[in-house]
């Protein structure tokens, strides 16, 4: 779905403010993905130890930071001309951020996450790859599969924790699939939908290592009621308050 250009004020904490995001020129920029997740994301108060994995120009954890004062953020992406923009974007923010700038299945660490959230490369293996190195790296589910991913994500999470991440809902049986290998479980599921008449076009997760709980599914986002943004989508822009800004780093 495109980003709708809907930019106003956010009441935060007592002060209104626009959250800038240099993006590059060309290649793949942000889209409304970004702010239903963090929205999501938002929606559970994140505390303690976040990681962002496949960060972009930094979008969904900058703006859970934030939002959320308790949050410590760190955040991992692979491909190396997104870099500038993730550690420019947490600058221009006065956002404290710890990058690591490499592939997220190599990375070894000992510590441990109370949360990870992601915006993963979701778009099915037999789906025709672009040619721009950018969009293959931020599209296609080649990238980062299920099965390795959540092996990961598993390890790097603190008992009973969060992993919080949207993707296809055409593949949501493979996603239960996937994470119960590792243990973990669904407990809070939102479908998007651009528009009533039409199919989810993103599904939202929230998993736990753990749990034991049945999976709550939120009433859905329906983005679009004939040619206008939805009033539950245009909430979702407004309080996410982004100013998009491409320029060459």
């Amino acid at each position: 779905m495109p980003l709708f250009g809907i930019i106003t004020r956010l009441y935060q904490k007592g002060t209104f403010f626009i959250m800038k995001l240099y993006q590059p020129e060309s290649g793949y920029c942000y889209n409304s993905d970004s702010l239903f997740l963090y929205n999501f994301i938002d929606s559970f108060s994140p505390k303690g130890r976040v990681l962002d994995v496949g960060a972009g120009c930094g979008i969904v954890g900058l703006l859970v930071a934030r939002d959320n004062e308790k949050v410590i953020l760190e955040a991992v992406e692979k491909y190396a001309p997104f870099v500038p923009y993730a550690k420019k974007n947490a600058e221009v923010n006065s956002i404290k951020y710890k990058l690591y700038e490499e592939n997220f299945l190599a990375l070894e660490l000992q510590k441990k996450y109370d949360f990870i959230i992601s915006n993963p490369p979701f778009y099915p293996e037999g789906v025709r790859q672009s040619e721009d190195a950018m969009l293959r790296s931020a599209r296609y589910s080649t990238n980062l599969p299920l099965d390795a991913f959540f092996k990961q994500v598993s390890r790097l999470l603190k008992p009973h924790s969060h992993f919080i991440f949207c993707y296809d809902p055409l593949a949501f049986t493979e996603i239960s699939l996937a994470l119960s290998k590792v243990k973990m479980r669904i407990v809070d599921a939102q479908f998007i939908h651009p528009k009533k008449s039409k199919a989810a076009s993103l599904v939202l997760i929230h998993a736990r290592n753990g749990s034991n709980s049945y999976m709550k599914v939120h009433p859905p986002i329906i983005a679009m009621v004939g040619t206008e943004v939805s009033k539950e989508a245009k909430q979702v822009y407004e309080k996410s308050n982004t100013q998009s800004i491409k320029c060459q780093l």
